[in-house]
């Protein structure tokens, strides 16, 4: 058995544990561990790789991991860590959510007939079983509501004088709970891993198991995925950095690594890589000694993307960045090129310019806004500093046809080193 607990602990991925002694219990014997999640959103996002490599850890030290998907709690919403109450999803949209992301657990974990294959999980399955009065009777009786009010997940939304707390949410913990028994019972699950805000969650579900058992199970949760300021990773402008490429493209999940703050590089290096200890501490010192070289982000960005878009997502991220940066562009789609150049300005213009030698570069320049002035275009070109799809031009004779699109409909244009400009034909 590989030391799990001393993995995690050099990473950092150890915020609180319910034994001292975890790490001996874990390494005396193959354990079974599961972590949940709520299919939200029809994605996981950079948030949920936290559970999703811890598990991978946990499998890789010759532990059995349970990934379970939360069908029935999904219905209601996690109360833990949030302000307000979450708006509830139809049970379509729950069920196509959950096919989804269970697609991308695949990816990360080996569902195979081995001892340590993982088991894939929906709590529907067996709460969906329980009558109302069954519920209570069975399970409710066994928690006392002075304890579930002493919380954090329950007591900080209680304190709030502008929100409060649905009997709905409320009941979150008593579910979650259960699937902790249950998952004991069916599978010889003995701990459950999370977010450091789970904590109250995890240790209901510990007491429930002691309750209507007699059993001891164990809990251990990691520190949120979280930036040097305090505010969670993964979020941008524009929203949430999503495993899926459909909703964050491979080229815009590859960037968002390789802008990191050097402050946070070596906390995902840990967190979000596997990488040993000996290349991530040998990244710290480069960092700290020439941070100019940003070798610890283009590291990150390369492990983070091949680990959820593999090799093909990962080569398509950096040639969309090489090509940002000056090299020649071609057979891509418009889709393609509207993620890589998503800042970038651009001028719709007929079609049918193209036909016909009628568009000249000098008069393409201006269009696009990369020259004020005709004079201005044709000292651009006559300089060397007018490209096409990243290919300079060399007379200002140039006429632009259809076979200079880049995608079906974009032409990319530049001046200089760095300044672009898109023309979109329709």
């Amino acid at each position: 058995m590989k030391d799990i607990i001393g993995d995690l602990t050099w990473r950092g991925l150890i915020h609180q544990k319910t034994d001292d002694k975890l790490g001996d219990w874990l390494n005396a014997a193959s354990r079974t561990v599961y972590a949940g999640f709520d299919p939200t959103a029809d994605s996981l996002h950079v948030g949920h790789l936290m559970g999703l490599m811890v598990l991978r850890r946990f499998q890789r030290a010759g532990h059995r991991p349970i990934a379970l998907v939360g069908g029935a709690t999904g219905m209601i919403g996690d109360p833990s860590g949030k302000s307000e109450e979450r708006n509830l999803l139809s049970v379509d949209e729950l069920r196509a959510n959950v096919t989804s992301i269970e697609l991308q657990m695949r990816g990360m974990l080996d569902f195979d007939a081995s001892p340590t294959g993982g088991v894939l999980a929906n709590n529907f399955d067996w709460m969906s079983r329980f009558g109302y009065l069954d519920f209570l009777r069975d399970i409710g009786k066994n928690f006392p509501v002075n304890v579930m009010l002493a919380k954090d997940s329950v007591k900080s939304r209680l304190e709030r004088t502008d929100t409060g707390l649905s009997y709905t949410e409320f009941s979150y913990m008593l579910l979650q709970a259960y699937d902790f028994v249950y998952l004991s019972d069916k599978f010889g699950c003995e701990l459950q891993v999370g977010g450091s805000d789970q904590w109250g969650n995890v240790t209901a579900g510990i007491d429930l198991a002691r309750r209507m058992r007699s059993v001891q199970l164990y809990g251990l949760t990691w520190p949120l995925l979280t930036k040097s300021d305090g505010s969670k990773m993964g979020k941008t402008e524009s929203g949430a950095i999503w495993l899926s490429p459909e909703r964050t493209s491979p080229y815009a999940f590859y960037q968002y690594w390789i802008n990191v703050d050097d402050a946070d590089a070596g906390k995902c290096l840990r967190f979000l890589t596997e990488l040993e200890r000996e290349e991530v501490e040998s990244l710290d010192a480069s960092r700290a000694a020439d941070p100019g070289k940003r070798e610890s982000q283009k590291r990150l960005a390369e492990e983070v993307t091949k680990l959820i878009h593999g090799d093909g997502g990962l080569s398509s991220a950096r040639r969309a960045t090489e090509i940002f940066f000056g090299a020649e562009i071609g057979d891509l789609s418009d889709k393609q090129l509207a993620e890589i150049f998503a800042d970038v300005p651009s001028k719709e213009l007929a079609k049918s310019q193209l036909a016909g030698e009628q568009l000249s570069i000098v008069d393409a320049l201006v269009e696009a806004g990369l020259a004020k002035s005709k004079g201005d275009a044709r000292r651009t070109v006559e300089q060397g500093g007018a490209y096409v799809n990243n290919r300079r031009v060399e007379s200002i004779d140039r006429k632009l046809a259809a076979s200079d699109l880049a995608s079906e409909t974009v032409m990319v244009l530049r001046s200089g080193k760095k300044k672009y400009a898109l023309l979109r034909f329709q």
